[in-house]
């Protein structure tokens, strides 16, 4: 089920709210739990009622485990049991998502060929194991509390970040669901959570499925070997960047849209990348909790930056390299990741030496957006082309040396041009999600009236956001002939 479906809109969704907000109301906290989390099970099954086997099995293996680690005071077998349970966990995602590459490689190594196996990667499991290896940590460590079965079948199958993030901790969630103030009906609250989920909408419906239609002939002509002009090539790497963009964006907006229709916050994932002046700020704004997760649970597990520069920057390649691995088995997202470490390495070794009044220098200061940006969506090429070949084709393509600049596989070359630009006005200059409905939270909590350009009355505030929303809204619904998947779901 898709939050861009009308199924999950107009169904799915305000029945959970109505079902979880009464049963807490009437029959207290733990069945409005078991509401969420029977309702959780079924939005995961809906795509494949199978998947809720793995799931199941992975939650149960992982809350004994758990319970056992929480409760063991010798450290020497504590630390055996919590190798062995992350491997029992990294062993499931592997076999389910890089034994055919595994395969792959093998028979092109050996000159032999070996059968793939038909093997159907379960959605979001990238995501629940990395959520329950922390958990696993966090109890080896003593900071996981005990927790009810439900409670942590809730913490894990959450509906919002269950298939795509953000990746949470307990002490993240647990203690929201806990609170008794959460059992109150906030309609100020849910009225939020319904404009961020409207503008996230908004973002995938009309921005990221728009320039979907610009990138995904250009990338297929590429990987298939067809000729392709310069004009094609940029325009398919620019329109990849924004599709992976607001695509991304949009269902890090819905979630934490979702979120706050149950009182509950999630953390922020994604925080305007593309203004970022150097690859390390990229990081910290784009897939943040994945970011905090590798370099909390790989990066400094590894060493970090403890052992000298050079050991430093084998741990930054190697951490990429895997977070690389982690988006998807091909050689192509592993050279993305290498090639993201590489960045992290020049960005550090470039800082470390540089004097500060010269990068706070203006000129040096766009320079660093532009070259920020003009690394990331090269980097996006390797991690969109389904072969390498197809990579160094649209590579060549837009740096071939002729005039040739025409449009053959974009047919539509003044309106891809625009959606471009739209986006790019979006993405650059206009506050993303986050920013606006922290003014919103402003506006509503302050206890004087603010007066600035944005907010002139409450009244007129809230009447100018519900026409937007409604306008979104309408114009979403209307557009949803043909539902596309969000990008993150294949990781």
């Amino acid at each position: 089920m898709l939050f861009n479906s009308y199924i999950f809109i107009l169904v799915f969704l305000p029945l959970t709210i109505i079902l979880y907000y009464l049963s807490r109301k009437f029959y207290g906290r733990e069945l409005s739990f078991v509401v969420l989390v029977a309702a959780s099970f079924f939005y995961y099954g809906y795509w494949k009622a199978s998947y809720l086997i793995i799931l199941f099995f992975s939650i149960i293996f992982n809350y004994y485990i758990g319970i056992y680690l929480s409760k063991i005071h010798k450290t020497k077998y504590k630390k055996r049991i919590l190798t062995l349970s992350i491997t029992l966990n990294l062993l499931l995602l592997g076999y389910y998502k890089y034994t055919n590459f595994f395969l792959d490689n093998l028979s092109f190594l050996l000159g032999n060929e070996y059968s793939t196996l038909a093997i159907i990667l379960p959605i979001g499991i990238s995501f629940f194991t990395f959520q329950q290896i922390a958990y696993l940590v966090d109890a080896y460590r003593g900071e996981a509390k005990e927790y009810s079965f439900v409670h942590y079948c809730l913490f894990i199958t959450f509906f919002p970040q269950l298939i795509a993030g953000p990746i949470v901790h307990h002490k993240q969630m647990l203690p929201q669901f806990m609170d008794k103030t959460k059992a109150l009906f906030n309609a100020p609250q849910i009225w939020q959570g319904m404009v961020q989920f409207t503008i996230g909408l908004f973002k995938k419906v009309i921005l990221a499925d728009m320039v979907a239609l610009y990138s995904t002939p250009v990338f297929s002509a590429a990987d298939n070997g067809l000729a392709l002009s310069t004009g094609d090539a940029w325009v398919g790497i620019l329109a990849y960047a924004f599709q992976l963009y607001f695509d991304f964006s949009a269902y890090s907006d819905m979630a934490l849209g979702i979120g706050k229709m149950f009182g509950i916050k999630l953390p922020v994932n994604f925080n305007s990348p593309y203004k970022s002046r150097s690859i390390v700020e990229f990081w910290r704004r784009w897939h943040i909790t994945l970011s905090t997760f590798l370099k909390d649970y790989l990066y400094i597990a590894l060493g970090g930056n403890r052992h000298g520069n050079l050991r430093r920057y084998i741990n930054l390649i190697l951490t990429m390299f895997l977070g690389g691995l982690w988006h998807g088995a091909s050689w192509n997202f592993a050279l993305w990741g290498l090639l993201h470490g590489l960045f992290l390495m020049i960005n550090h070794a470039w800082s470390s030496i540089m004097p500060r009044r010269i990068t706070a220098n203006f000129a040096v200061t766009c320079f660093s957006y532009f070259l920020t940006f003009m690394a990331v969506i090269h980097a996006w090429v390797l991690f969109r082309a389904e072969t390498l070949d197809g990579a160094l084709r649209i590579f060549s393509t837009a740096y071939q040396s002729t005039t040739d600049t025409f449009f053959v596989v974009t047919s539509e070359p003044v309106r891809a041009l625009m959606a471009l630009g739209i986006c790019a006005i979006i993405a650059f200059f206009m506050p993303n999600t986050q920013e606006f409905t922290d003014r919103l939270d402003d506006h509503l909590n302050a206890k004087t009236p603010i007066t600035t350009p944005w907010y002139i009355s409450l009244t007129n505030h809230k009447v100018m956001i519900n026409l937007m929303a409604s306008g979104f809204i309408v114009l979403c619904l209307s557009s949803m002939n043909k539902v596309s998947e969000f990008l993150y779901f294949q990781f």
